[in-house]
């Protein structure tokens, strides 16, 4: 077999040594692409103002804190915990007008449908409840303010 000469030698070392520097120059250019892309599309919580960084948490809820209400098949979560109290303090028809009425938007006409009542009455329930649950709550707010 021949020996290969020293030309062919030098000659294959070069190659090698351009591939090489090629090699690393593309590797630098994607390293640059990526920083200068990282740079566009992230920041540092540092660099972000107040309203971003409102955007970027969620508050966990969990159902044991809230209180749950069933009204002729509907399930109804209630989160204010005063709220909550008070609607316990009200009778049965009357928690579930204001149930109907507020939580789940329904008009007079669809609660006295619901509940086999004559709109007028559905009308009294709701405004008597309204007046009972502010009378609750106020004191209630009192008690905590002492």
């Amino acid at each position: 077999m021949k020996k290969p000469s020293c030309h062919d030698e030098m000659t294959v070392r070069h190659r090698f040594d351009r591939l090489c520097q090629v090699s690393l120059k593309g590797e630098a250019i994607n390293y640059y692409r990526h920083m200068d892309y990282r740079r566009e599309h992230e920041a540092m919580f540092s660099e972000l103002s107040e309203k971003e960084l409102n955007q970027l948490f969620v508050m966990d809820e969990y159902g044991v804190e809230n209180s749950h209400f069933t009204v002729h098949g509907y399930d109804i979560e209630v989160k204010d915990t005063l709220i909550a109290e008070a609607l316990q303090a009200l009778s049965e028809r009357k928690r579930n007008v204001i149930l109907l009425s507020y939580f789940l938007e329904m008009s007079d006409a669809d609660i006295a449908r619901e509940m086999n009542l004559v709109r007028s009455t559905v009308h009294e329930h709701r405004t008597r409840s309204l007046e009972i649950l502010r009378k609750i709550m106020e004191g209630k707010a009192d008690e905590t303010e002492m």
